[in-house]
């Protein structure tokens, strides 16, 4: 009887077919089919894509609210609070500087904007009259402008707006508020705020049920208004970019994970369902909950998952990094514009600045590319116009490298801190047990 039963539970393992992950792969490869053989029919399935990030940008900002009020309220001790905010504050500034050099030297090293001879007055302008109502949020101000902007007006507004950055500042002031004034009121408002952030963690699960038809869209699209012949000029740094990301995840990232003690790969492969759907909407919201969910299950205590994963939203852009600093000297080298080593150091320290809070702003790349490029007058902005085309292509590994960055950074910090257990994660990632993120 025992032998029965050891080889019965396998039977009883869900179809194939009703895996998230399968249904993303088989929307992905649809999507590409669909785009090669009726383009004009593929590109209307954009609003498949439209709705379903729609969807999830309804719900991210009351969410990002709720997991860090109760992280911060859950700690207890607000001094375990500041420590874990200033470790992760630490681990993202020294990323983010390792991933703008890893741009900067490959940009130099493989030299992709090189022969184009482009020269900046044939260029479209008005390609970039879209972005033109963001970069407000970003030039000119400097630093005193970064800092007043990460202020709400109101907290309603920034919920309202979608701001990550103003409402994880009004949450992170409220979670502070909340723990300081503890006992029975204090755990009444934690309570609710607890019951809340259920029932939206598990609207989100509806939500990403829905994920594969996001990717049909978005892949149908994609592939139906560009088709394959049209990235010809600009493969190389569309090829270079996903190089780079790949050097940086598997080297810079894959060590510092090595040094808490976890393999990259089996880390990667246990996110596997979430990393597909990041690849093909290009969009790392879309999953927020789920990433949560799994890094609690890999033994990441829960108060640091709800500080370090939506801080990293606004902080932690390794991936958005590398492509600053190597479309800044892509643009500079196409239009054979000469940087000296003063201008690289100050791309350098205007894209630590400037790469801060470029999650939740539409065109955010073309946005903060502008304005970085404001800083080094010498390069023609209007360069901008040759990435536009490929900008989806490389937006989809933008928003993977960053959710990777992200979750790694959570693993470090929890490890730093003495809040990972590091023998459950080893088992669960030896298992790679697939987690079923739409469950309660």
């Amino acid at each position: 009887m025992s032998t029965i039963s050891a080889t019965a539970a396998p039977v009883a393992r869900k179809p194939l077919y009703s895996s998230l992950f399968v249904q993303v792969l088989v929307a992905l490869l649809l999507g590409i089919v669909l785009g090669m053989a009726v383009p004009d029919f593929a590109v209307s399935l954009k609003i498949l894509s439209d709705a379903f990030l729609k969807l999830i940008s309804m719900i991210v900002a009351p969410i990002v609210f709720c997991v860090v009020v109760h992280g911060i309220a859950g700690a207890g001790d607000l001094k375990k609070v500041g420590r874990v905010g200033v470790k992760a504050l630490i681990y993202f500034e020294t990323m983010t500087t390792i991933a703008l050099v890893v741009g900067l030297l490959l940009a130099y090293l493989f030299g992709p904007g090189h022969g184009m001879n482009i020269d900046p007055s044939t260029l479209d302008a008005k390609a970039l009259s879209s972005y033109a109502d963001n970069a407000h949020k970003l030039k000119g101000g400097g630093i005193g402008s970064f800092l007043m902007n990460i202020i709400p007006t109101t907290s309603f507004d920034a919920l309202a707006r979608n701001d990550v950055l103003q409402v994880l500042f009004f949450a992170i002031l409220f979670g502070v508020s909340l723990a300081l004034v503890g006992g029975e009121k204090g755990e009444k408002i934690s309570s609710l705020i607890d019951a809340v952030s259920t029932v939206l963690f598990r609207a989100m699960g509806l939500i990403v049920r829905v994920a594969p038809l996001g990717v049909l869209g978005a892949v149908a699209y994609t592939v139906g208004q560009y088709g394959v012949g049209s990235l010809k000029q600009l493969v190389s740094l569309v090829a270079l970019f996903y190089v780079s990301l790949a050097i940086f995840v598997l080297g810079v990232l894959g060590s510092v994970m090595a040094l808490a003690g976890l393999n990259i790969l089996k880390f990667l492969n246990y996110l596997r369902e979430e990393l597909t759907i990041v690849l093909a909407t290009a969009s790392s919201d879309a999953v927020l909950p789920q990433i949560m969910r799994k890094l609690e299950r890999l033994g990441v205590k829960d108060s640091v998952v709800g500080l370090v994963i939506p801080t990293g939203y606004s902080f932690n852009l390794d991936a958005f990094s590398i492509y600053l600093t190597l479309a800044v000297v892509f643009i500079a080298q196409a239009t054979n514009t000469p940087l000296s080593f003063g201008d690289l150091l100050l791309v350098l320290g205007v894209s630590l600045i400037t790469s801060k809070g470029a999650h939740g702003v539409p065109g955010s790349a073309i946005v903060i590319l502008a304005a970085t490029l404001n800083a080094v007058p010498s390069i023609p902005a209007i360069g901008l116009v040759l990435v536009l085309s490929v900008d989806w292509f490389i937006g989809m590994a933008r928003a993977l490298g960053n959710l990777i960055g992200n979750c790694i950074a959570t693993v470090v910090v929890a490890a730093w801190e003495g809040d990972l257990d590091l023998a459950k994660a080893r088992n669960v990632l030896d298992g790679a047990e697939l987690v079923d993120v739409t469950a309660g």
